[in-house]
């Protein structure tokens, strides 16, 4: 990684090649509609340099128009989420990188499960470098949780707070979407579960650091991801919170979607660099806009949102991923990080929790 505006970490290191293409082959088809102008020169401007040779995202969604429920979908991505569609997705934001990937169905109505989870195990299996999680809500039996993610080859869980048995969800403690028996199982199995913590202080909340301290000790050969960076779009929470998570072996945090730099940068600081795995949270990252800390919690701007005619200049908002790598670059400048270190983030730690070659 040639990184000449970043003083404090080193040059590439010699003897690293630069793959084209997706591994193990690259996608064919014409470059994504969803990519303009001044996203290329975004890139070239602020990206190009940074970004590794090898890109492991450890969060991203496959989708099957059938199994999404109407006011989830949307019109400008492509109506299946599919491996080829997918890849040509993550080719599109880190262009001539080795790609791989953990992913896992968008959120659908819970009576397409099912055919969710095995849309997801079909993506799996176009590529050997792939891991998928399997999406469920709290009511599921965890011996039935057992035989459906063997059975389709996959890789753990992905559960979420909208299905959770109270109102509002975005209040919801994590054992009303994460039950313990669900977590036991996972430590049964060796599984990794992606938690997208809610709770309006995130990882500053109490209940959210006594569960995940409790799930984590009782619970070792289980391996919690914490999403979002922690769900750190205020990173207030995480300088508060991250100092009582120390000293957890099985915990992991993904970097998806949050642009927030000192989010990232404070879990290099107090947890440490191989603890965080990049992430993209396609397709959120082929949005435009990004997230924006303010006051107590955060808010997003979407390309709609009325705030992007200043009086100095007409803003043309770029992939919300792309304004999520610049900020990962942020914390990685900022926290003086070798190349080796960025190699980490982007593919080490993730290769290493999902045992890819």
């Amino acid at each position: 990684m040639r990184i000449s505006s970043l003083p404090c970490i080193s040059q590439r290191t010699p003897g690293l090649k630069r793959v084209g293409g997706n591994s193990p082959q690259s996608i064919p088809g014409k470059p994504l509609a969803l990519i303009q102008p001044e996203d290329r020169d975004f890139f070239e401007r602020e990206l190009a340099s940074f970004l590794p040779d090898r890109v492991f995202d450890a969060h991203a969604h496959v989708w099957g128009h059938d199994n999404m429920h109407p006011g989830r979908r949307i019109a400008s991505l492509p109506r299946d989420g599919d491996y080829q569609e997918f890849s040509r997705m993550l080719q599109a934001l880190h262009p001539g990188r080795a790609c791989a990937a953990n992913i896992f169905h968008r959120i659908c109505p819970p009576e397409h499960f099912e055919e969710a989870n095995r849309w997801t195990s079909r993506q799996v299996a176009c590529n050997p470098q792939y891991r998928g999680l399997f999406l469920t809500g709290p009511e599921a039996d965890p011996e039935w949780l057992r035989q459906e993610v063997r059975r389709l080859g996959l890789a753990g869980l992905k559960c979420y707070h909208v299905y959770a048995g109270v109102k509002p969800t975005w209040e919801a403690q994590i054992p009303d979407f994460l039950p313990e028996s669900h977590v036991r199982m996972a430590h049964q199995e060796g599984w990794a579960i992606m938690l997208h913590m809610v709770r309006s202080r995130a990882c500053a909340d109490p209940g959210n650091i006594r569960w995940i301290r409790h799930y984590c000790t009782t619970y070792p050969d289980m391996k919690l991801i914490l999403a979002h960076s922690a769900r750190g779009f205020q990173p207030a929470h995480n300088l508060e919170g991250l100092p009582h998570l120390k000293g957890l072996d099985n915990l992991w945090f993904d970097t998806s979607a949050n642009c927030e730099a000192m989010a990232h940068q404070a879990i290099i600081r107090i947890i440490g660099h191989r603890r965080l795995m990049y992430g993209t949270d396609i397709p959120v990252s082929h949005l435009r806009g990004r997230s924006a800390a303010a006051a107590d919690t955060f808010f997003w701007a979407y390309q709609e949102s009325p705030v992007w005619g200043e009086r100095h200049s007409e803003i043309k908002p770029v992939l919300i991923g792309l304004e999520h790598l610049r900020s990962l670059k942020w914390a990685c400048w900022s926290e003086r990080l070798s190349d080796t270190q960025v190699e980490d983030i982007f593919w080490n730690n993730a290769a290493q929790l999902f045992a890819v070659e």
